[in-house]
């Protein structure tokens, strides 16, 4: 990789630049990137899903956060520095290069207006120049090709409300901040608005494409022609206009004197120079899809708890295999396999949610390890198996985390352990009033831990879509503030854990959909949880001493639930074996 580190140099010395940032995005700013896109990998090896290189003349520095702290270190060369973005920013460290009138190229389709401020507020001593075409696309001789997947129709069951009633409901909001129109940049927003599906990008089902919505709720669509079939334009109607990309440059030149949203944290900082040099009016807003997308109707909701009750059986099914089965000789790999075989026994199943972490005993306290060939453990006796899965399915996205023992836990795992399910059910618990944050919920979580001194470097939460992606926004559960308030219809997850390095980790994770529990208690209104996974917790973790009667009850009230959905899809045997291990 030092190779591909001393070619970028070279290419900037060329066009007269001390530097360059690359971060781990494409242009469509998703969590996962076609391969075409994969410049951070090209560049330094990362295959995480948060990453950023700093590049300049003598030095280079890797930023990433807690979760990829230690597959950094494994994957990106010694070439570079190497700092978990809580503890120093990308930001902070150029400041600290004390630079002389240094020039730092961009691109600027793969920033926001956000980040850009941020470089520039704090290392003004910088100057940073957008540059196009990004310089490592002519590094990268084997490029792959863009994706180019066929446009899918989302149903209108499934979907619960048009097209056409999700464009007049944001055009409303697009009105609202005075504007004349909006740019949707990210993939699941046009997906959702325009009830669509795609295959651009794995584990989630996007077409990566932009669009701008008029006020007037018409539609430009910006997307090859030959990806869409008869029936899909017949489906979009009217009122949405498919026009190539490459008309988009002089599109937005036609925006002149006009009010144009665009996010500044969530869209490309190309967007605003190009309607800038349009004469064009940016306005900063966040995309007008967001809270509508996240907040799920009726048949959204119906759709995630049927997803969920597939795919809680295939992961109950998956505990009894491995609780079961002979484990010598068997593999993380192996896991991940078995546990996508019993998914795939559902016709409805389509595919994962994102690559299943298997971690066995140190493996597991990789927060977002990813099994190689290379790092495949066989499973060890008396260790602990992290399993953090989730499925795509039509009607629905999952995402589940369960920690199984394998042989006898250690009294300090069972203690561990039972701290992160009391946090988990505390959250699961929770009542709150209506404009409560995630920000003001994540101490539940973490409470019992804290007791202990202990924490865990992730966020509690992170909304999931309904057959879109699997982290979605504006609503998580989080240290950090200024997260959008929780709401009815939004569904998020619940995944308390604890990470001993070189050990072992341990992680729940379930995901709920926020309801109303109280309409009118003095002039506000009460917000709980419905936990939709339906899968068992390893009753041979838990320290039952710790569980106060109400935890206790909660528990046993969860695992009454799974048993009776998934008895009747299960053999007598099996399911007299399941009701046996969870001592009901």
């Amino acid at each position: 990789m030092s190779d591909t580190l001393s070619l970028l140099r070279g290419a900037l010395v060329a066009q007269n630049l001390d530097g360059f940032l690359l971060p781990v995005n494409d242009e469509f700013m998703g969590e996962y990137v076609p391969d075409c896109a994969k410049r951070l990998t090209w560049l330094t090896g990362f295959s995480g899903s948060a990453g950023l290189a700093v590049v300049l003349k003598d030095k280079a520095a890797f930023f990433t956060d807690g979760r990829y702290t230690l597959q950094s270190a494994a994957e990106v060369p010694a070439a570079y520095e190497h700092h978990n973005s809580g503890d120093l920013t990308p930001y902070e460290w150029l400041a600290e290069q004390a630079p002389s009138e240094a020039v730092i190229g961009y691109d600027p389709k793969l920033h926001t207006l956000q980040t850009l401020r941020r470089f520039e507020q704090t290392a003004p001593g910088f100057a940073f120049k957008p540059i196009l075409p990004n310089p490592i696309d002519a590094l990268w001789k084997d490029r792959p090709a863009a994706p180019a997947s066929k446009v899918r129709i989302q149903p209108a069951q499934i979907a619960g409300e048009s097209s056409q009633s999700k464009r007049e409901r944001v055009a409303k909001l697009i009105a609202a901040h005075e504007a004349q129109c909006a740019v949707i940049t990210a993939p699941d927003s046009v997906c959702w608005l325009l009830n669509i599906r795609g295959s651009d990008v794995p584990f989630t089902p996007f077409v990566l494409a932009y669009a701008v919505l008029e006020v007037d709720a018409k539609m430009k669509f910006y997307i090859d022609a030959s990806r869409i079939s008869a029936e899909v334009l017949e489906h979009l109607g009217k009122g949405v206009t498919v026009r190539p990309p490459d008309a988009l440059v002089d599109d937005l030149k036609g925006y002149a004197g006009r009010k144009v949203m665009v996010d500044s944290a969530g869209s490309p900082i190309w967007f605003y120079q190009q309607l800038g040099r349009g004469k064009a009016h940016s306005i900063e807003a966040s995309d007008p899809c967001l809270l509508p997308k996240a907040c799920k109707n009726d048949k959204e909701l119906v759709g995630m708890r049927e997803a969920h009750k597939r795919d809680g059986l295939a992961v109950t099914r998956f505990l009894h295999w491995v609780a079961t089965v002979d484990k010598k000789n068997l593999t993380e790999m192996d896991v991940a396999e078995k546990l996508e075989a019993f998914r795939k026994e559902s016709k409805l199943y389509l595919e994962p949610s994102f690559t299943t972490i298997a971690g066995s005993g140190p493996d597991g306290a990789i927060v977002h390890y990813r099994v190689t060939k290379e790092s495949n453990r066989t499973l060890d006796d008396n260790s602990l198996l992290l399993l953090d899965s989730g499925g795509q399915y039509q009607d629905g996205t999952t995402d589940i985390t369960r920690t199984v023992a394998l042989g006898t836990p250690s009294a300090e795992m069972k203690d561990r352990f039972t701290r992160v399910l009391k946090g988990h059910i505390a959250l699961a618990c929770a009542v709150f009033p209506e404009g409560t944050g995630g920000s003001q919920l994540d101490a539940l979580a973490r409470q019992y831990l804290w007791q202990a001194g202990l924490d865990y470097d992730h966020g509690t939460g992170h909304g999931v879509g309904s057959y879109l992606s699997v982290h979605e926004g504006p609503q998580r559960i989080s240290k950090r503030a200024g997260d959008a308030p929780l709401a009815p219809g939004m569904v998020v997850s619940n995944e308390p854990g604890y990470y001993k390095a070189g050990e072992y980790g341990i992680r729940i994770e379930s995901l709920v959909a926020v309801k109303e529990i109280k309409k009118d208690v003095g002039g506000k209104r009460y917000f709980g949880f419905e936990t939709l996974t339906l899968a068992p917790i390893d009753l041979s973790l838990i320290e039952h001493s710790m569980l106060n009667a109400e935890e206790a009850s909660w528990l046993k009230e969860y695992h009454k639930k799974v048993y009776e959905i998934h008895k009747p899809n299960l053999s007598p045997a099996i399911a007299e074996q399941l009701k046996e291990a969870l001592k009901l």
